[in-house]
């Protein structure tokens, strides 16, 4: 069979995507990606087929604020109205292109599920839909906002369904009875979820965090570093921007400095340019999670969906420093499960930090780490059972 498989965004929102297409193919399915451009490197070390879709996803924030600068409101809007809609008809081409004799469509792009329904839809094949966090979970916009997003999405969908020669919509993109909804998860997160849901079991199960759990040339070094010493504590910002990054290490180094821990840094996306040098601390590139995290005492990062689920998996405390986006929804899973500590990162000084960690380093934050990382679905079963789930949609579909 054939899956076309579409995400957006960095690293933590491809991979999920990237873990199953990896299992589909080892099956020996034939599997496409479509990706922003930046992640096709990482798509195709991994030995998946991919192409370019969209712009560059770090771009995203300096595209918004080129509109935001405009001073006439209602040319910003319309301008913006008009990128976007330009854009979504882009990526449906690409996607389109990409499906052509497909027998299912997975999306991870939960803002443009919109855009891969009415491409299945063009071709007559079933969609699948991957989610990293609940979607009802999602932070609300202000009514106005929201109001705004919804017109905005709609003239760009309707513009594509004329594209696709698609009839105009009277209804949601996908019937709600049809859709696969696999929320990419393990359900103690969300204690009480799968009871609200259970009407619709059948189409939103649960099947833990998807990870390629990659090994890297760091590995080896730093598990070699951390045999030389006592057990360290991880810092990781993932693919978040932080503000003077060298200031932010020499604050996490004195913190550590005062606790008597040391400290396990990585760069991310500010590389290795002016930063401070400590004894008790070391600043390393990207590493594999699943090998070096049960190595160490404690987890400190900014709440990605797939750093938060290698910190449980590992049975270790977490210190979630959010800045937005789904952030805030795994700061409140890791504070609900008292597994560990939360706090806004713009808010934090090397006074809360040191609070932070000493409540997380508590014996009974490390006890209930340990409980809460035996009720984790394995990485290995939660990619066969994505797997699963899509080939049984896509031979539904067969009959």
């Amino acid at each position: 069979m054939k899956f076309v498989l579409a995400s957006y965004g960095t690293r933590g929102d491809v991979e999920p995507c990237a873990a199953v297409g990896r299992e589909l193919l080892r099956r020996g399915h034939e599997v496409r990606m479509a990706v922003p451009p930046q992640m096709l490197g990482f798509i195709e070390s991994v030995g998946l087929a991919a192409v370019a879709c969209g712009p560059d996803s770090l771009l995203r924030d300096e595209e918004r604020d080129r509109f935001s600068r405009l001073q006439d409101p209602v040319i910003a809007l319309c301008e913006f109205v008009e990128y976007a809609t330009q854009l979504w008809l882009e990526m449906s081409t690409v996607l389109s292109t990409l499906a052509d004799g497909a027998d299912l469509i997975l999306t991870g792009m939960s803002d443009k599920q919109g855009l891969a329904a009415n491409v299945a839809e063009h071709h007559g094949i079933p969609l699948a839909t991957l989610h990293c966090y609940p979607i009802d979970e999602f932070p609300s916009m202000p009514a106005t906002l929201s109001w705004l997003d919804r017109q905005i999405t709609k003239e760009a969908e309707d513009a594509q369904r004329r594209a696709l020669g698609l009839p105009q919509p009277t209804g949601p993109s996908a019937p709600e009875h049809d859709l696969l909804e696999i929320q990419a998860y393990d359900e103690v997160c969300f204690p009480g979820l799968a009871a609200r849901w259970a009407d619709v079991s059948d189409r939103r199960p649960f099947v833990g965090a998807l990870t390629l759990e990659l090994a890297t040339d760091a590995d080896e070094e730093v598990l070699s570093w951390i045999a030389a010493g006592t057990p360290p504590i991880y810092f990781g910002f993932g693919s978040t921007s932080v503000e003077s990054f060298a200031d932010s290490v020499a604050m996490i180094s004195a913190a550590c400095t005062e606790l008597g821990e040391r400290a396990l840094i990585y760069t991310g996306l500010h590389g290795f340019e002016n930063i401070p040098h400590f004894d008790h601390v070391k600043v390393v590139g990207t590493l594999n999670y699943a090998t070096v995290f049960p190595a160490c005492r404690a987890v400190v990062h900014h709440g990605g969906a797939g750093t938060t689920a290698a910190g449980l998996r590992a049975g270790i405390p977490t210190l979630v420093l959010w800045v937005g986006h789904d952030q805030p929804i795994w700061a409140g899973v890791v504070q609900r499960l008292k597994v560990g500590a939360a706090r806004h990162f713009p808010t934090i000084t090397r006074h809360s930090l040191v609070a932070d960690l000493c409540s997380v380093l508590a014996a009974d934050c490390v006890t209930r780490a340990r409980e809460v990382a035996a009720a984790m679905t394995k990485p290995a079963q939660s990619v066969a059972g994505a797997a699963d789930l899509l080939e049984d949609a896509a031979r539904a579909r067969l009959g």
